[in-house]
This record gives C-alpha cells, structure tokens and sequence, in this order.
C-alpha cells in the first residue's frame, strides 16, 4: 500500500454555510468514489478557501461524513491578482494501491477550469446539482 496525494476543488456560487458544506461534501464523496476511497483510507486532508469564504470552515463537511479521527488542516489560499473566487480546495493523503498515474483528481462546477492539464474533469449535471 502506497502513500498518495489526491487533489480536488470546487467553486461555490455564493458564501453561504449551507452551500459550503453541500460543496465541499460533494468535492470529498466524488475523490472517495472516484478513486474508490473509505474513509479509513484517508491519513489527512488540507482544504484551503479563497479570502472571499468566510461561512464555514471547510473541514466540517468531512467531519459530518465521517472523517472525525483524520487530522484536517484549513487554510488561505494566496491572493493572486485575477485569481478565480469562492474556491475550495483540497489535498488529501492517502493510503491506495493506485499506481500515482491511475490517481483521480477532482475538479467541480467552475473549478474545473483551473487544472485540465492534471485531472479528468466534469461539471456536475444540473439534475446532480438538484438532487433529481
């Protein structure tokens, strides 16, 4: 079993706490199933928020899946002139037998314009975004 780095981001439409912990949850969950990950699996996660999101910590939305004995670290990311707003992102570490190249990283809604180069990308269907 290998120690490997798993990335993610999302960007929210609005800072709001709700709308926050719905983010960062769907960000966590699509890494876990994209790389078929369980909590266990994880030996610490780094989530960083553009200055701009100030609702909620984004950590709690992976202590209320379960990630309630993984150290998670929250942080600022760097204010870059024509950086894109309201983005959360991630960096866990992880335990897998993914070879590093098989790794999937995650980026969501208008995030996924920041790393095309690194990951396979989506944005999320208007009926995920809903719930139908």
């Amino acid at each position: 079993m290998a120690v490997r780095a798993v990335r993610g981001a999302t960007q929210l439409e609005v800072d709001d706490r709700d709308h926050m912990l719905e983010r960062v949850a769907e960000m966590v969950l699509d890494v876990m199933a994209s790389n078929g990950l369980v909590v266990d699996d994880f030996i610490s996660v780094i989530f960083t928020a553009t200055s701009d999101l100030v609702a909620e910590f984004p950590a709690y939305a992976a202590r209320r899946l379960g990630f309630g004995d993984v150290p998670l670290l929250c942080a600022r990311e760097l204010e870059i002139a024509g950086s894109m707003p309201r983005v959360v992102r991630m960096m866990a570490h992880v335990e897998s037998d993914l070879p590093r190249a098989d790794v999937t990283h995650v980026y969501l809604h208008g995030a996924a314009a920041l790393r095309k180069d690194l990951t396979r990308t989506r944005e999320v269907p208007d009926e995920e975004k809903t719930g139908g």
